[in-house]
């Protein structure tokens, strides 16, 4: 009996003892399920988190690949403004050569204009001395005439005698 009551006594103690591990265990398992809501928390998180990165990520790249086209087309419009510019200055210069030439082309019309006022007064003095000429011509014909008239009055009056 005695025997019966040390060997109870021990089932008893390695009771309490099972006991006290599986209440260890229990409380174990109970804080590794803790520790395990927790991470499958911080998973969602994590996750929802990286989705929103990804997100983020998506958009950016968009935006890169938005600014890389934008830049492109900055590029195109910047070389397209410079060849404009060229063009603009290549136009001024065109600009320039014809004002100057206009100019000269003006300079020389006007030296043209100025001969040819001179040469239209030798016309008219060319005109006044023809005309004064015609008319000495005109009167040295009538005197020719007169004279000649005279000189046959003579000869017809030296024949009479």
């Amino acid at each position: 009996m005695d025997r019966i009551k040390a060997k109870l006594e021990q089932l008893r103690v390695e009771a309490d003892t099972h006991a006290e591990r599986a209440d260890e265990a229990e409380a174990k398992v109970k804080k590794l399920e803790q520790e395990l809501l927790t991470k499958d928390q911080e998973i969602v998180s994590l996750t929802h988190r990286l989705q929103r990165l990804e997100e983020e990520n998506e958009k950016s790249d968009a935006k890169l690949t938005e600014l890389k086209q934008g830049n492109l087309n900055s590029e195109s419009s910047r070389q397209s403004a410079e060849g404009l510019a060229r063009k603009v200055e290549l136009l001024e210069d065109e600009l320039d050569k014809s004002e100057k030439s206009l100019k000269e082309a003006v300079e020389k019309l006007r030296q043209v204009d100025v001969k040819a006022e001179h040469f239209e007064r030798q016309v008219q003095r060319a005109e006044q001395e023809r005309d004064a000429w015609e008319k000495k011509y005109e009167e040295a014909q009538e005197k020719h005439r007169k004279v000649q008239a005279d000189l046959a009055e003579l000869e017809a009056s030296m024949q009479d005698i």
